[in-house]
């Protein structure tokens, strides 16, 4: 059973198809595709700033989740309530970063279905929207997107690594295993690199629009809400 073929998915997605019609016939259907991630993103500024505060937090705090480290290495359990108090006594959550993921989803979804169940007319540069990267009868469309999104992947790697370095020379340095785990979550912007490669032309382009409108913000951000 095809999950989109449920009456309120189907409903939903003809009410999406449509509006990316309406929106396409009024510029084109690859500016739909921009505005749309253009105005997803813009609504998700809160979110962004408060990602960014929280991870601002966690820098101040490192120091003392460095000393609970050192504390209760040999108490995991112990670890654990007492980092997990921290986090709600200076009122900073460790899941904030992943909050412009899970609510980007939907949407995702949205535009995924779209292009792959209703088949929304549009291409670019000849690559039909709808196209994958192993149908598209011209695959150089997707290899440029997706060299696009490896470069910003690159770039939003460097500045995770530059920041945790940054953190560590000022004593955040959280444990010995913590550079390995920094290192290896900093991989994290290359999975929608991966995952654009699976998608259609039209969710690899939201991909793409998005994860330069997440680097950006992030540096923006930083440089904003930087402690005097």
């Amino acid at each position: 059973m095809n999950i989109f073929d449920l009456p309120v998915l189907s409903a939903l997605l003809s009410a999406t198809s449509d509006g990316f019609a309406a929106l396409g016939a009024v510029v084109t259907p690859v500016g739909a595709i921009v505005l749309v991630t253009l105005v997803v993103r813009a609504l998700l500024i809160p979110v962004g700033v408060s990602v960014a505060r929280a991870d601002r937090a966690r820098r101040r705090l490192a120091p003392r989740l460095a000393e609970l480290q050192r504390r209760w290495k040999s108490n995991p359990e112990r670890l654990q309530r007492e980092t997990l108090a921290l986090y709600a006594a200076e009122k900073v959550s460790p899941f904030a970063g992943i909050l412009p993921v899970l609510l980007q989803a939907p949407v995702l979804t949205l535009v995924y279905a779209t292009f792959t169940v209703h088949e929304v007319p549009g291409a670019l540069f000849g690559t039909a929207l709808a196209a994958h990267l192993t149908t598209a009868a011209s695959p150089g469309v997707f290899l440029v997107v997706l060299a696009a999104m490896a470069v910003v992947a690159w770039l939003a790697r460097r500045a995770a690594l530059r920041q945790s370095a940054a953190a560590a020379t000022t004593g955040g340095r959280s444990g010995a295993g913590a550079p390995n785990l920094v290192r290896i979550l900093s991989w994290a912007p290359f999975i929608s690199v991966i995952a654009g490669a699976f998608l259609p032309l039209a969710a690899t382009l939201y991909l793409a629009i998005s994860s330069a409108w997440s680097l950006a913000e992030r540096a923006v951000l930083r440089r904003v809400l930087a402690p005097a």
